[in-house]
């Protein structure tokens, strides 16, 4: 479905670029040659969807700005970091709404695969696609790993347990492992808690989040869907599951959690929300939301936590 409506979108902004390209070559000079005029109006289309995409982004960052935690003094941002923390994200949202989830990763079989297999869960309005760039350094280092694609996306959360259990057994009987890592970013962390509430966690051996909003976001404030409502600041859902996970030993099960979040994502505000009590808690800095599943110190620190999972040697 993610599919269908991304492609619809494309087809709406193809469609708002030469209505706009339309209206600039009636005010181009009347004595260019045409294939020049056509040329600078249809780039002139292109510039004003990006600046509209921009403009969207900037203002995720000011709602977040503003709904900001403290971050520590190391992760300070100066001129040019900003900028780059801001054209990193846009460009990282540019590729995964307009190429990545076009493309939906499904199930990846390794040759000789290597160690025990990784599920991957995406986020709120996104499918498997999302995971296109970390896909290709799990096939690299020979591990196995499905995408699945949570369905309908506004559906209440607890409504994709049955899916994430059914991907789980699938996963486990095609490669013939007792145990899966799951690797979720945004919702998708909140998708696996929900999935261990209703289902425990003997199949699974490492859950690892990419800036999930573990105890809710302002932005979801202005998202469609249950599952945004569900992850608003103060939530009864959260709290539910929090106090669930209190009644089942919190610090056993979220022993098995490692918290991967940045102190500047644009989504999750106050960033500190990705912090989980008793998981592995770690923190970067200059990097935003869409950006964690492919920026490299990103990449390069989830791979290390499958790995040393793969060993056993996690703390």
């Amino acid at each position: 479905m993610i599919k269908r409506l991304l492609i619809l979108l494309l087809v709406v902004e193809v469609l708002g670029v030469l209505a706009v390209a339309a209206a600039l070559r009636s005010l181009l000079p009347p004595g260019w040659p045409a294939p020049v005029t056509v040329l600078a109006a249809v780039a002139g289309g292109v510039l004003v969807l990006l600046l509209v995409r921009m403009s969207i982004a900037a203002n995720n960052f000011r709602i977040s700005w503003r709904a900001r935690s403290v971050p520590a003094v190391i992760h300070a941002l100066d001129p040019i970091k900003a900028a780059r923390l801001f054209l990193h994200e846009f460009a990282s949202t540019m590729l995964t709404s307009s190429w990545h989830m076009l493309r939906p990763i499904g199930l990846q079989l390794q040759p000789q695969a290597r160690g025990l297999p990784v599920l991957l869960i995406h986020g709120y309005g996104c499918n498997s696609g999302y995971w296109r760039p970390l896909s290709a350094h799990l096939r690299a280092a020979g591990i196995s790993h499905y995408g699945i694609d949570l369905e309908p996306p506004g559906a209440d959360i607890d409504d994709f347990a049955p899916q994430v259990q059914a991907a789980v057994e699938h996963l486990c009987a095609v490669t013939g492992s007792a145990q899966v890592i799951i690797l979720a970013h945004s919702m998708g962390g909140l998708v696996a808690r929900a999935w261990l509430r209703r289902h425990g966690a003997a199949r699974v051996a490492r859950v690892i989040t990419l800036g999930t909003p573990h105890h809710g976001t302002v932005l979801a404030d202005l998202g469609p869907g249950r599952n945004a409502v569900q992850m608003r600041c103060g939530s009864a859902w959260l709290g539910a599951l929090a106090a669930s996970e209190t009644a089942v030993d919190a610090n056993l099960q979220r022993n098995l959690f490692c918290s991967i979040y940045s102190v500047h994502d644009n989504i999750v505000a106050p960033q500190d929300s990705s912090a989980l009590p008793g998981a592995r808690n770690l923190v970067f800095g200059a990097i935003g939301h869409v950006a964690l599943g492919r920026h490299p110190e990103i990449v390069r620190c989830a791979l290390a936590e499958i790995v040393s999972t793969q060993h056993g040697d996690f703390v």
